[in-house]
């Protein structure tokens, strides 16, 4: 044992000696001089961001193409967008432009079946999808460089000749049909779908859900027609990066889409929101759970808005990140919440939506719900410290690079600021303006578009458990969620 302890401590001995020989500059373990308060590390500028030489150019048949080569790795993307989406279904039949977007894939072309076209790309390890959404359709595929003309010929047989199979249109009934019977089981999904209603409306083309009826109503034939209705090349945008020379991409493009004809295409504006303020409490009645899932605020804004710099600023003061001004006062000083955060949204085409959530035990509800308006009402008040704009500012400008750093995120940006009709250097000039922001910008577009006097509350919760009844805050509407047979 004491050969052990002597051996112990001879190892222990030349550990140090050897710390001192291999750092010369420490003059033992317990005097190493501490390191830099956080505060006062320099960091330099951030960089000009270098934007990528993007090649456009519109083929005969009139689709537009965002071409860049990227020879880092020996592979090919393309990314597409339709003009078109579930905002121009008819209210009968919502759910027809989703379903059209996956059966168009996996319902196979007048050459190959879905199944086909699945062990086709299977084998050559290559990815094709296609889907729309509620403004824009989608397009997608991924390929390494050697296999890309068998890939391309997938994917323009699918936009151009999708066959619609029953068996598939079928099988995503049953799939939209699950999930109408299954969106009534979480309490966070309620609150943001009904919340969205309260917003824009129950029957709005931006809030309106899919139903049993609707989705019996929709047909083979319906498909077809909103297929023809929309997917022409002149309504069709692909961006593509990889490696390749541009020229010969551009040749193979125009023989892929060759056979696909030109064809005037009368698409209506989106419908308007026409929002009134005004305030309101709303109760989703769920006594199965322990907690209020409580959302709050009002309509948002567009991105075009020259508010939006100092609103993206604000956003981040009020309620994102851990240093947001509700997570510090309800989650962590007044323990109210489990998660709780604040979201200024701008879209490019409608309207977005202002909102507070947060998530928290139901005996807290009503005194979440006014420490949340408290602080919203603090925004408008006074300006914010001189540290917060500081942390705001370095929280997107830190951030921002991300949203350069490939290639393809570049190129389908560009793409997407053309498709909505933003200018090119949109994002550029986001940074710069954001810069720019000062605390008297911040407190006057707080004052400007955050109406404290019409937030409307929506809480999804058990109101026997609550602190106080809703009906303090105001008359209480209850909504009803029973799922139409």
């Amino acid at each position: 044992m004491k050969g052990f302890n002597l051996a112990l401590r001879l190892s222990v001995i030349i550990f140090v000696i050897s710390g001192c020989l291999l750092f010369p500059c420490c003059k033992g373990i317990g005097s190493q001089k501490a390191a830099n308060d956080y505060s006062t590390l320099k960091y330099p500028a951030l960089g000009d961001i270098k934007m990528p030489q993007i090649r456009k150019t519109t083929l005969p048949n009139g689709m537009k193409l965002f071409l860049v080569e990227d020879n880092e790795l020996p592979a090919i993307s393309i990314s597409g967008l339709v003009r078109t989406g579930s905002a121009y279904e008819s209210a009968d039949k919502i759910g027809l432009a989703a379903i059209t977007g996956e059966v168009m894939r996996t319902g196979g072309t007048k050459t190959k079946t879905g199944d086909q076209i699945d062990q086709e790309l299977e084998s050559i390890a290559a990815s094709v999808d296609t889907g729309i959404g509620l403004d824009s359709g989608s397009a997608s595929m991924w390929v390494m460089k050697e296999k890309f003309d068998t890939a391309l010929a997938i994917l323009s047989d699918v936009l151009m000749n999708p066959v619609f199979a029953e068996d598939k249109i079928e099988l995503s009934k049953i799939r939209h049909r699950s999930s109408i019977a299954r969106r009534n089981d979480n309490a966070s999904s309620i609150a943001s779908r009904e919340f969205f209603k309260l917003i824009y409306g129950a029957d709005s083309v931006y809030a309106r859900q899919t139903e049993y009826a609707t989705i019996n109503n929709i047909t083979r034939d319906d498909l077809i027609n909103f297929h023809q209705r929309f997917y022409h090349p002149n309504n069709v945008m692909l961006a593509v990066w990889g490696d390749f020379d541009t020229d010969q991409m551009i040749k193979k493009l125009e023989k892929a889409f060759e056979g696909w004809q030109k064809t005037e295409v009368q698409i209506s504006p989106l419908p308007a929101v026409n929002y009134v303020f005004k305030p309101t409490v709303n109760l989703v009645q769920k006594d199965d759970i322990n907690q209020s899932v409580i959302y709050m605020g009002h309509i948002g804004g567009l991105m075009n808005d020259p508010d939006y710099y100092a609103l993206i600023l604000m956003n981040r003061v009020l309620g994102t990140g851990f240093t947001s001004r509700l997570f510090k006062t309800v989650r962590s000083r007044m323990g109210l919440a489990y998660s709780v955060s604040g979201q200024y949204s701008a879209n490019y085409s409608y309207p977005g939506v202002f909102y507070t959530f947060c998530q928290t035990k139901s005996a807290a509800t009503v005194k979440a719900i006014r420490a949340i308006q408290n602080e919203i009402k603090k925004m408008t008040d006074s300006e914010v410290a001189d540290e917060e704009l500081a942390i705001a500012k370095e929280s997107f400008l830190n951030s921002f690079v991300f949203n350069f750093d490939t290639k393809g995120k570049i190129v389908q940006r560009v793409m997407l600021y053309d498709y909505y009709g933003y200018p090119e250097d949109f994002l550029i000039k986001t940074r710069e303006n954001v810069e720019k922001v000062t605390k008297q910008d911040i407190l006057r577009v707080a004052k400007k578009h955050l109406r404290t006097d019409a937030l409307q509350v929506l809480d999804v919760g058990k109101p026997a458990d609550f602190d106080e009844p809703l009906s303090v805050l105001g008359q209480l509407n209850q909504i009803d969620i029973t799922i139409p047979p």
